[in-house]
């Protein structure tokens, strides 16, 4: 049986059209993706009050310390232009007490410093540290075009460490906590040579690579599996911003720590899924400790054990953060 030329013709523009669309709604969709997943968050999300909405409604306790900072006008705000001439805010709190013990602590996902209160509360209030909270590229009072998810922003947490050491009289001892996306650049960071003022590290419910939760992410939301969108958005995130989901990944950066790393996650949490907590523990090449929250599911271990999650951020602490007072 032959085939007419006709017949021919037809098919191929019709797989052609086929192919077409197939293509064009990949490309829709992981479009969408990368919109959802590392556009600028919104105004609302940008905004301090709903950080501080946030801690009213789920750490009522901190409220009274945060009132009396305001008060006193104990909140300073500074700002830094990056590398690449951005401008990037921070928020800082002096010890009542003087001291050269800092905790720089880093928030997550489309949130701001006031949404890590509950962490400046723990250091500042609990353990008499300073505190300093930078606003990541594209969050918070900082500028930013999209939302690094870690990678880059270990770069500007490198540019505040000076900025730091200035603020509270130089010879500085810092450790960095990080929550989430937080975390993730906390991890980012303990893999670069870091100054000596960084003496530690801690981490709190990080990923093991933006990959692997995007990945994640697609499945829980949409059953989709990686092909072809994630890889999709992949490449369009490579071209358009300059970097992609497989090189941010704090897995690899952890192998190349050296300095201690306290690591911390729920074991009930499905959002960065904590099964990705053993590999970042085992990869880590530092000193390490870690603390599993029972029952805790994203971000929450602080929330669901304070005594617990202080105490095993104090041992850690103790450990390792030698710093000699005046």
């Amino acid at each position: 049986m032959r085939i007419s030329k006709v017949a021919v013709n037809r098919l191929a523009i019709l797989t052609l059209a086929t192919l077409t669309l197939l293509l064009a709604a990949c490309f829709v969709g992981a479009s969408y993706l990368l919109r959802v997943g590392i556009n600028r968050p919104s105004e609302e999300d940008r905004a301090y009050q709903a950080g501080l909405d946030r801690m009213a409604g789920e750490y009522p306790f901190i409220m009274p310390w945060y009132d009396s900072l305001m008060a006193r006008g104990a909140m300073g705000e500074v700002t830094m232009r990056n590398r690449d001439s951005v401008r990037l805010h921070a928020v800082y709190i002096p010890a009542r007490d003087t001291t050269r013990r800092t905790a720089l602590i880093i928030h997550g996902y489309s949130d701001t410093p006031m949404s890590m209160l509950q962490l400046a509360y723990l250091y500042h209030h609990d353990l008499g540290y300073n505190v300093f909270l930078p606003d990541l590229f594209a969050h918070g009072k900082s500028e930013g075009d999209h939302v690094q998810m870690g990678l880059r922003d270990r770069l500007d947490v490198l540019e505040w460490l000076p900025v730091v050491d200035s603020i509270y009289g130089g010879g500085t001892e810092i450790v960095v906590h990080g929550v989430s996306m937080g975390a993730a650049t906390t991890m980012h960071l303990a893999g670069e040579d870091c100054p000596p003022t960084v003496r530690c590290f801690v981490e709190d419910c990080g990923y093991t690579s933006v990959w692997d939760e995007f990945a994640h992410q697609l499945d829980e939301l949409y059953g989709l599996p990686p092909f072809p969108m994630l890889h999709t958005a992949d490449l369009i995130c490579q071209w358009k911003y300059g970097w992609n989901f497989r090189e941010a990944s704090p897995l690899e950066a952890v192998a190349r720590a050296k300095r201690p790393m306290l690591f911390i996650h729920g074991d009930e949490d499905t959002y960065v899924p904590s099964w990705m907590l053993w590999p970042l523990y085992e990869a880590c090449a530092s000193p390490k400790a870690i603390f599993v929250a029972e029952g805790s599911r994203h971000a929450r271990a602080y929330r669901d054990h304070p005594r617990e999650y202080t105490q095993a951020v104090r041992r850690f602490l103790a450990a390792h953060m030698k710093a000699r007072e005046e």
